[in-house]
């Protein structure tokens, strides 16, 4: 089986992770794998898999970038894919204008990976022959804004990579390390809020809840700051300082060590104003061993439902978030085992690619 994934980059992100894994997952049961992205720094970690990758700038938002159309239609025709999955929105027009092109077209199939807030511009990610939702959430959304049939979806979760995120301890030398880097945090119960920094994601009302606890508990903002939102985190860090918080908040900016923080804290949030897609962050904090609270809305309802049902808070419910926050944040309670694995993703979506083969021959 040969399969084309087309997305507009490979750079750090769960999009392009997931491409990544599957990639390798196809590779490792003897299939070809094939990726056209505007490049990135995982090009090498997927040559290096076994893969082919071919540059095209397909992640430019311009109508010029339709212009491709025509040298996309040669590289598949070259490819001669079995499957063709489609990752994005601009990418897929562009696919979209190739494939009327083709005079032998394969099996078109898209992920939706978010609840796109431009239906019309998003609607060519309905164009395909099967689609992926990533969660139930996304698949209502899907059925409320496209003309496509119930038996045209399937819901394949994403999933986390176990060797980065599970439950092995971290080393004293870490833990000596992290503590001496940030020594506000020693000795407290340490809560966690990952994320890029951004309104919707609830860091406001992470800080309000770190207002409303005693001084036994310390927040850790952990996520980078696009340039286009350096106003927002002035207003965060003036919004700690008004609140008399210095001593019980710290903003850690991006860090590469995610899954040893996950494993220092004694709970990690997910606070989002607007329903999640999914809630990648929320599945590699449980495969870590570390509890996990959450808005009772979208996928994060869902993960939480399944693996830490004491979690779910009612949106916005300032005071039952204090509440549960004591409750779990000193409890034994753990979560269930983490059941979203990269592995339960890929094998999933290749059993989907040959069935979907076997009903079209």
């Amino acid at each position: 089986m040969k399969v084309l994934q087309i997305l507009p980059q490979l750079n750090i992100g769960g999009v392009e992770r997931g491409t990544l894994d599957l990639s390798k997952a196809l590779i490792e049961k003897g299939h070809d794998s094939y990726v056209i992205s505007g490049g990135g720094i995982l090009v090498e970690e997927l040559l290096n898999s076994g893969a082919k990758h071919y540059e095209m700038p397909i992640h430019i938002k311009s109508l010029k970038t339709l212009s491709l159309s025509e040298e996309l239609a040669e590289r598949i025709s070259f490819i001669d894919p079995e499957i063709v999955h489609i990752r994005s929105r601009m990418p897929a027009w562009v696919n979209y204008k190739a494939f009327k092109k083709l005079k032998k077209k394969p099996l078109l199939i898209s992920t939706f990976h978010g609840l796109y807030s431009f239906p019309i511009y998003s609607k060519v990610m309905s164009f395909v022959d099967h689609t992926i939702a990533i969660s139930d959430t996304v698949k209502k959304y899907i059925l409320n804004n496209y003309k496509l049939d119930k038996k045209d979806i399937t819901i394949i979760p994403r999933g986390c990579d176990p060797i980065e995120f599970n439950i092995k301890p971290i080393g004293h030398d870490y833990k000596a390390a992290i503590f001496s880097e940030y020594p506000q945090i020693t000795g407290k119960k340490i809560l966690t809020i990952p994320g890029r920094i951004t309104k919707w994601k609830g860091i406001a009302e992470f800080i309000d809840l770190l207002s409303l606890l005693d001084d036994s508990y310390h927040g850790l903002i952990v996520g980078p700051t696009a340039k286009s939102k350096t106003k927002y985190l002035k207003k965060l860090q003036n919004k700690v300082s008004s609140m008399s918080l210095g001593n019980k908040v710290t903003f850690t900016g991006s860090r590469r060590d995610i899954s040893s923080i996950y494993k220092i804290s004694d709970v990690v949030y997910n606070l989002s104003q607007t329903p999640e897609p999914f809630g990648r962050t929320m599945i590699e904090a449980i495969a870590c061993g570390t509890k996990v609270i959450g808005w009772d809305h979208g996928g994060a309802s869902e993960i939480l439902t399944e693996l830490f049902p004491q979690g779910l808070v009612k949106l916005n419910n300032m005071s039952e978030l204090q509440k549960t926050t004591n409750l779990v944040a000193t409890s034994d309670s753990l979560p269930n085992e983490n059941i979203f694995t990269a592995s339960r993703m890929t094998n999933s979506t290749i059993n989907l690619y040959q069935s979907l083969i076997n009903q079209h021959k």
